[in-house]
């Protein structure tokens, strides 16, 4: 059993990224003594909730969490969540603990730490000028450089993962050194309807901020509605405060049409039960790294729609009939499925967690050698 400590720097956007923290808990902790540090103020109890993961360990909060947290919530909208420095302030909280660990593993991307690590990377956090495919903040040398990166250069003995062939290629474009893919766990539901029990709308599941697009979504659906479809749409996000604004111009935007339908942090069973009893799955962010959303709704056996980018074009195997390129080519995309009656063809289990849970456990115990990963620790 060894001493694992798991960085994540907020846990408070409640994305992707965040499921993924609470999995990798999950996976380790009947083996490991893990510790969670993180400069978040959510619970465990609430993303259990959210998540549908079951991650019982010990959570650590550097000293300031609270009001560091207020302070980056209240940043604009149109800023995001400040992940970049957030990962500074972490990493300099973490230096001061490290040598209580035999190992970390972050779930929140790359970083330069004194101890072996296995870094999980969604996306790189620093030296983004290099990507090929994002663009960076005029802050990323500063926090590339107070991160210990700044030469682009990762500790030799950090083992590097990526949620999708797209962001290895990225990593490898800024690194140098291309991680091994795990993509994140996403499970089926346990009750899907039939193809033709199903209800004729759509769901569009994800944070309710900008980058992913919830207004889009709306737009979209007008225009299949003006094709003579009756399509509806359920918006299921989870809120947080550092989205408050845009939050609400998505809820003035649903009340004004009786077929969308917002549903705010909604329980795992309602979100399970909208995949499960719903023909359409859409996806409205460019560039999504990975695309959790999408895989659940494969994973649901849905139909699913993504933009022609990033990580989710593996999710959907490419499929042009699937992909769009604009909120026009999204409406036609959706429509021309809807004319031809398609149904899901991909398979279901493709993101299984018990899988995912499987190959963390074996990346940890590779990171820390078979001896040291049986070892009982005083």
């Amino acid at each position: 059993m060894a001493r694992v400590a798991v960085l994540h720097n907020t846990l408070d956007g409640r994305g992707g990224a965040d499921a993924v923290c609470l999995h990798v808990c999950e996976a380790l902790q009947s083996v490991h003594d893990v510790t969670l540090i993180t400069l978040s103020r959510s619970s465990l109890s609430d993303l259990n909730d959210l998540f549908d993961t079951a991650a019982a360990v010990r959570v650590h909060r550097p000293t300031g969490t609270r009001p560091v947290s207020q302070v980056f919530d209240a940043i604009p909208d149109r800023f995001g969540p400040a992940l970049a420095p957030r990962s500074v302030l972490l990493r300099a909280a973490f230096s001061r603990l490290a040598d209580r660990f035999d190992i970390a593993v972050s779930t929140a991307n790359e970083f330069d730490l004194p101890v072996p690590s296995l870094q999980y990377v969604h996306y790189p956090q620093f030296n983004r000028r290099h990507a090929p495919a994002e663009a960076a903040t005029r802050l990323d040398p500063l926090w590339s450089r107070l991160a210990g990166v700044g030469d682009r250069t990762l500790p030799a003995n950090a083992t590097l993962l990526a949620n999708s062939a797209w962001t290895a290629d990225d990593v490898n474009a800024i690194y140098g050194r291309r991680p091994t893919v795990r993509h994140p766990p996403v499970d089926p539901p346990s009750d899907p309807r039939p193809w033709a029990a199903r209800e004729p709308g759509a769901v569009v599941l994800g944070r309710l901020a900008p980058d992913k697009r919830p207004l889009r979504a709306i737009r979209i659906v007008d225009g299949v509605r003006e094709k003579g479809h009756d399509l509806h749409l359920h918006l299921v996000g989870s809120s947080s405060p550092m989205y408050d604004d845009y939050a609400g111009r998505v809820a003035a935007a649903a009340a004004d049409r009786p077929y969308v339908h917002l549903e705010r942090d909604a329980p795992r069973e309602r979100v399970d039960h909208l995949l499960e009893t719903h023909r359409y799955g859409l996806n409205c962010k460019p560039g999504e790294h990975f695309g959790m959303a999408v895989a659940e709704y494969v994973a649901a056996g849905m139909v699913a729609f993504a933009p022609d980018s990033g990580g989710q074009r593996e999710v959907l195997d490419g499929r042009s009939d699937r992909l769009f390129d604009s909120t026009a080519d999204a409406v036609d995309t959706v429509a021309a499925a809807v004319d031809a009656g398609d149904e899901p063809t991909l398979p279901r289990d493709r993101y299984a967690s018990e899988r995912f849970h499987a190959a963390v456990r074996a990346d940890v115990a590779a990171v820390l050698s078979p001896s040291d990963s049986t070892t009982v620790r005083p």
